[in-house]
């Protein structure tokens, strides 16, 4: 089963068993630039300079993607020059997790648990499903970060967003921090994908890392 970036990311945040989002804040800006990298990876739109333009408004027969596109379509459509990707983020990073675990749970990957804290308070957990997808994802991580294989382009991708996100933890639980950062960081940086694709990468790295520090601080400030 061919699943989205977010999806996957999506996935590595959610805890199998309850089903709650582990480090939703940082996980919730990498879902959201998860979608973004596949409509680039789509070539639906490109980032360059840290804008965001969109060449091609046709769907791309996915769902998840396709949703997104027509708002971003729509909202860059209203601006008198191409946006920043920081703002079309920070915008979406709220919206986008929603929409994409909705599609898990389209796809079997995940079900909806509905139920009360305390009694009064609702809350929803998506508790694994169908582990197929997950598994997949992460021995192909395993083999490119832990491993030494290339990367194609989507999962050097994905690995530029776990990576600025800090998510490191999430991708390899129980593996030393500092020598999956350092290796995820070699993945991300390598020659896999073209340049505009490879620019699209680091600009969504960096807004990655860029959230985390801003996390960090909050959190601890």
């Amino acid at each position: 089963m061919t699943i989205t970036l977010a999806e996957e990311l999506a996935l590595l945040s959610l805890d199998d068993g309850s089903g709650e989002a582990r480090e939703r804040r940082s996980a919730s800006w990498a879902v959201a630039g998860g979608i973004l990298l596949d409509l680039v990876l789509a070539g639906r739109v490109s980032v360059s300079g840290g804008r965001l333009t969109v060449t091609d408004e046709s769907p791309t027969g996915e769902p998840l993607l396709d949703g997104r596109l027509a708002l971003i379509a729509a909202w860059t459509g209203r601006r008198g020059r191409a946006p920043k990707v920081t703002e079309w983020l920070t915008k979406d990073q709220a919206e986008a997790p929603t929409a994409t675990v909705a599609r898990l749970c389209e796809r079997g990957l995940v079900v909806e648990e509905r139920r009360r804290v305390l009694g009064v308070f609702p809350v929803r957990r998506y508790p694994e499903a169908d582990g197929s997808a997950e598994r997949e994802l992460r021995e192909r991580l395993r083999a490119v970060v832990l491993d030494g294989a290339d990367p194609d382009e989507r999962t050097a991708g994905l690995i530029a967003l776990v990576h600025g996100a800090g998510l490191h933890r999430l991708a390899f639980p129980g593996e030393p921090r500092k020598e999956v950062a350092a290796r995820m960081e070699k993945a991300a940086e390598g020659q896999w994908a073209g340049e505009g694709v490879r620019e699209a990468i680091r600009d969504m790295g960096a807004v990655m890392a860029a959230v985390t520090v801003a996390t960090i601080v909050a959190a601890t400030g």
